[in-house]
C-alpha cells in the first residue's frame, strides 16, 4: 500500500492534535509532510520536533518568526494567507486534512481541491458557506472529499448499504450537548464554564457552544446536503445521549444502516484518511454489553432555536448560510469573552438573518463580502445587549 502524504491545515486544533495520534499510530501509511495552525508556537514546535514536516505554517506573522526562531534550521516557516496557500498546494501531498475552524477555512481548502488534493473535510463551515462553489470545484478537479465529522463518516460508511436511488432519508445523530432537558427558563442562567463541559465528546471550544447551542448540528444538516447530494427534507436530527451511534441511512424498502463507535474522534479520522481501505485501531474497541442501554428522542427546537435557524438558512439558499455562519462565530466568540449571555446567540442570529436578504447562486466574492458584512452588523446588534 502506497503511504499517503498529509498536509494537517489546524494541527493545534482539536481535530489535528488527534490526526497526529492516528499518524503517529501508523507510521508505515500515513506521513506528515507539511503543518498549519494560526499561532500555537510551543505546540507546533513540538509537533515539528516530532514529525519532521518538509515546511511548517502559522498565519499569525508574528509568531511564524517567534517559531522559526526557536526551531531555527530544523524547518522552514511560512506565514499568513500566502503560507496555507503554499501548504494546501505542496506538491508532494496528496491528501489535505481540512480542521481549521470557522470561514477561515474556506480559501485553502478550496486551493487545496484547484491542487488536485483529496480533501479530508472536519470544517464543516467551508461547506456551509460555499457549498456550491466547493463541490463543483471539486467535480471539475477530480476530487474526492472525505467525511472527518464523526456523523458526515457514519453516514459515508452506511450509504454503502444501497444505491444512490434507494436512500429515502440521512439520520444525524445529536448528543444534546450539557444542555439536553433544560428549559427555555433554565437556559438563562446556564454559564461558559458549563456550556464548555461537553458529556461525550473532546472539542475546541468553538465546536463544544455550537454543540450546547445545537448550532453544530444545523451546520452539519448544511453540510451532509452537500457532501451527499440529499434534499433538505430528506435529512432528519434525533438526540441519541449515548453518542454511540454516530448516524443512519434509512432506505426506500424500510431498512436502516447505522455506523456505530467509541466516542472517539481518532476513529472517522483514520477513516478518513485510510479510506477506501482500513487500517488496524489502535484506539479501543466499542463494547456493546458495557454500553448498556441506547436511547433516542426527538430535538427540542423550543428551548434550542439556534438549528431551526440554522436549517432555515440552509433551505433559503444562497448567502444566508454564510450569514447564519458568520452571525454565529461572532456570537459564539462574544459569548466566550463573556460578553454575553447563552441565550443572546439565538435571538442574534435571528435578528441577523431576518434583516438578510440572500443572494442566489453566489460568486466566491459575494461570499466574502456577505461574510465581513455579517460580522459588522451583528457586533452593532451585541453592543445593543
Amino acid at each position: 500500500m502506497k503511504q499517503k502524504q498529509l498536509c494537517i491545515l489546524g494541527s493545534t486544533g482539536s481535530i489535528g492534535t488527534q490526526a497526529l495520534d492516528v499518524i503517529a499510530a501508523n507510521p508505515e501509511e500515513l506521513r506528515v509532510r507539511v503543518l498549519a495552525a494560526h499561532g500555537s508556537v510551543s505546540l507546533m514546535a513540538d509537533q515539528i520536533r516530532r514529525f519532521h514536516p518538509d515546511f511548517a505554517v502559522l498565519t499569525d506573522a508574528t509568531a511564524a518568526r517567534t517559531l522559526q526562531h526557536l526551531v531555527g534550521k530544523e524547518c522552514d516557516i511560512l506565514s499568513g494567507i500566502d503560507g496555507l496557500r503554499a501548504a494546501a498546494s505542496y506538491g508532494p501531498v496528496d491528501t489535505v486534512l481540512a480542521a481549521m475552524v470557522g470561514y477561515a477555512g474556506l480559501e485553502p481548502t478550496l486551493g487545496a481541491i484547484a491542487a488536485g488534493k483529496t480533501i479530508a473535510l472536519a470544517n464543516k463551515e467551508t461547506l456551509v458557506a460555499a457549498g456550491h462553489l466547493v463541490m463543483e470545484s471539486a467535480r471539475q478537479h477530480g476530487v474526492q472529499i472525505l467525511p472527518v465529522d464523526s456523523e458526515h463518516s457514519a453516514i459515508f460508511q452506511s450509504l454503502r448499504g444501497g444505491r444512490k436511488e434507494e436512500v429515502r432519508r440521512l439520520i444525524l445523530t445529536a448528543s444534546g450537548g450539557p444542555f439536553r432537558g433544560y428549559t427555555r427558563e433554565q437556559l438563562h442562567h446556564v454559564t461558559r464554564e458549563q456550556c464548555l463541559h461537553h458529556p461525550n465528546w473532546n472539542m475546541g471550544p468553538k465546536v463544544t457552544v455550537d454543540s450546547a447551542t445545537l448550532a453544530n448540528k444545523g451546520l452539519e444538516v448544511m453540510e451532509a446536503h452537500w457532501l451527499f447530494d440529499m434534499p433538505y427534507e430528506a435529512i432528519d436530527i434525533i438526540i441519541h445521549p449515548q453518542s454511540l451511534v454516530h448516524s443512519l441511512v434509512e432506505f426506500c424498502d424500510g431498512s436502516v444502516m447505522a455506523q456505530m463507535g467509541l466516542t472517539d474522534m481518532r476513529l472517522p479520522i483514520q477513516y478518513a484518511f485510510s479510506w477506501p481501505a482500513r487500517y488496524d485501531c489502535a484506539f479501543g474497541h466499542l463494547d456493546l454489553v458495557r454500553a448498556g442501554t441506547l436511547t433516542f428522542e426527538a430535538p427540542d427546537l423550543d428551548a434550542f432555536p439556534a438549528l431551526r435557524l440554522a436549517i432555515e438558512a440552509g433551505k433559503a439558499g444562497g448567502t444566508a448560510p454564510c450569514v447564519f455562519n458568520a452571525c454565529n462565530e461572532v456570537c459564539v466568540q462574544a459569548f466566550l469573552a463573556g460578553r454575553i449571555a447563552y441565550t443572546d446567540i439565538a435571538p442574534t442570529i435571528a435578528t441577523i438573518l431576518d434583516a438578510h436578504k440572500p443572494i442566489s447562486h453566489p460568486s466566491l466574492e459575494e461570499i466574502a463580502a456577505a461574510d465581513q458584512s455579517t460580522r459588522i452588523d451583528t457586533e452593532q446588534v451585541l453592543q445593543k445587549i
